[in-house]
């Protein structure tokens, strides 16, 4: 396993780590998830990242538990939880979603019981909110760390004028500024990470946990042929992915990536993760998996790195030349 440092800070974060979206809860079960973990843990992996919206808060509750059962040294691993949309649904009441001090605060001691532990590595700010001064979303960050609650916090899907005003703020007042984005980031989604956030690689400093690095299984190629039952564009509730990501244009293009994956003798998602990996940009790729098999085959993804020679990248940014537009979500 590889290990980069997060942005300018001195946290080493594994290049491939593992998160619970979709998957805890909703496809997998405690076991299957204790195992998961603990194949990912052998591996080198030391980040796992969570939020308390996935799954409505049950997916920090079977990690933390277990994180509790594995009894793992805490300070081998990295743990993270986000703040933004809420864990209540559709019962959110004010005050209980956004970035306000208030939810920041509570939402963090939310997450510090799901999970289970004392304190949170990384605390992200899952999407700007609008509607709250940024002087209140840095105090509040600020806050946690000093109570010692967090130690690193960033962001998730934010622009680069965001976090650079987030910057301006901490150096205004001496506060810790973010030092993490998460964004999505795959051969599908790449303009925050290779243009937008440039200057602030240059500046400030970026560590990136990117999320998505498959396009949810599109450049897996496992859509190539219709929608598996098992799979999460058909999980109920999950149509804006389907409907954003199943397009005609980019299923060819996952093809061509197929093919291309076959003639390297490793598999599509392999090239894919791979692909994000090899951006020095990049800090860890997160990966999602439900089976032993598909985690194994995703892990071996840094033996591929290797075959990504400057001739295979053409090739590939032949395939994918008209990167296309996705819509918002």
């Amino acid at each position: 396993m590889e290990y980069r440092y997060m942005g300018k800070t001195g946290l080493q974060l594994s290049v491939l780590s593992f998160g619970s979206w979709v998957s805890f809860h909703k496809q997998i079960n405690d076991q299957v998830a204790d195992e998961l973990m603990g194949i990912a843990y052998d591996q080198g992996v030391n980040f796992f990242d969570n939020a308390e919206v996935y799954a409505l808060g049950e997916s920090e509750k079977m990690m933390g538990r277990v994180l509790r059962k594995k009894g793992w040294d805490r300070t081998s691993y990295v743990v993270s939880s986000k703040v933004f949309w809420g864990w209540r649904g559709k019962e959110n009441k004010p005050n209980q979603h956004g970035l306000s001090r208030k939810h920041i605060t509570e939402a963090c001691h939310e997450a510090l019981q799901r999970l289970q532990t004392d304190y949170l590595d990384l605390y992200f700010c899952h999407r700007p909110d609008k509607n709250v001064p940024i002087e209140e979303v840095v105090w509040a960050m600020h806050h946690l760390i000093a109570q010692g609650k967090i130690l690193y916090w960033g962001t998730s899907e934010w622009s680069g004028v965001e976090i650079m005003e987030a910057h301006r703020v901490a150096q205004h007042y001496g506060l810790i500024g973010p030092s993490v984005e998460q964004p999505q980031y795959n051969l599908f989604e790449r303009n925050k990470i290779e243009n937008e956030y440039l200057m602030v690689y240059k500046t400030v400093g970026l560590g990136t946990t990117i999320w998505s690095p498959l396009a949810s299984g599109l450049l897996s190629g496992k859509y190539n042929k219709g929608i598996p039952a098992d799979s999460r564009f058909a999980i109920p509730g999950f149509e804006w992915l389907r409907d954003r990501l199943l397009q005609e244009q980019l299923v060819a293009k996952a093809v061509k990536i197929a093919e291309l994956a076959g003639e390297l003798s490793i598999t599509p998602s392999q090239l894919s993760i791979a692909w994000c990996v090899k951006n020095p940009h990049v800090t860890t790729t997160i990966l999602g998996a439900t089976k032993k098999e598909q985690l194994i085959e995703n892990l071996d993804a840094l033996s591929a790195v290797e075959k990504l020679t400057p001739e295979v990248l053409q090739r590939i940014e032949t395939i994918v030349q008209t990167k296309p537009i996705l819509p918002e979500y």
